[in-house]
């Protein structure tokens, strides 16, 4: 399996990120990913926010959807204590897509607000091998620590807590631009100089579970694991 090159900014293939290559995965909702070709790879999934009661033939598309080479994360997927839709349906929809993952042997992107015990709650009850990464994780280093010991993978964005970044080992660390408007390679600059380390080996170590699943890899790569 091969990830085609995204144009994700100046750096790539050289210039400002000197020999780091650049590979993105876009997010999609189902319809729009069944429009896409196969030359793009994507993560697809129920969103907490979005969430109505799924239909039988909804969960087929997820699942026919899964098993393509280009779907490389099931996601965003997970809890949300803020939003207005109903929290039991929460549960049994991310329950759901969680043992999607786990049959396809695919990671899963988790979007948690304020539910982060019953996240861990259900990783453990599902046996989940799977890497679990929490989307866009901001929180405390208290909150990091306990994820960590969970097995969860914690990807960081253009905000976070600087402490909960530096006790996030780079096997356990991965990078994206979500909705922000600055580059990835702005983001590995970010991270690198508050982790104490040069962008190189940040590009050589982070995104583990993406790398060696997905990639052929001969050089350090930027990946940004969710963007839109």
């Amino acid at each position: 399996m091969r990830l085609f090159p995204s144009p994700i900014g100046k750096g790539v293939g050289g210039g400002e990120g000197g020999s780091c290559r650049g590979f993105s995965i876009r997010n999609y909702s189902l319809k729009e990913a069944l429009q896409l070709s196969d030359d793009e790879f994507i993560s697809v999934g129920f969103h907490p926010w979005h969430l109505t009661d799924i239909k039988e033939d909804e969960w087929t598309v997820l699942e026919y959807l899964s098993t393509k080479n280009h779907v490389i994360m099931i996601g965003e997927a997970g809890l949300d204590k803020l939003c207005d839709t109903d929290f039991g349906l929460q549960l049994t929809v991310f329950t759901r897509q969680a043992e999607i993952a786990q049959k396809v042997n695919k990671p899963l992107l988790i979007h948690c607000v304020k539910a982060w015990q019953e996240i861990m709650e259900i990783k453990d009850k599902l046996q989940l091998t799977i890497p679990c990464i929490i989307h866009g994780f901001r929180g405390k280093p208290e909150l990091a620590k306990s994820l960590l010991q969970h097995g969860f993978y914690l990807s960081f964005g253009e905000r976070y807590n600087t402490e909960s970044l530096k006790i996030t080992p780079l096997e356990q660390l991965c990078t994206e631009t979500d909705e922000s408007k600055i580059s990835i390679q702005s983001i590995y600059r970010q991270i690198a100089e508050d982790k104490g380390i040069d962008v190189q080996k940040l590009c050589q170590q982070a995104n583990h579970i993406i790398v060696p699943l997905f990639l052929q890899k001969s050089a350090a790569t930027y990946i940004d694991i969710h963007c839109h």
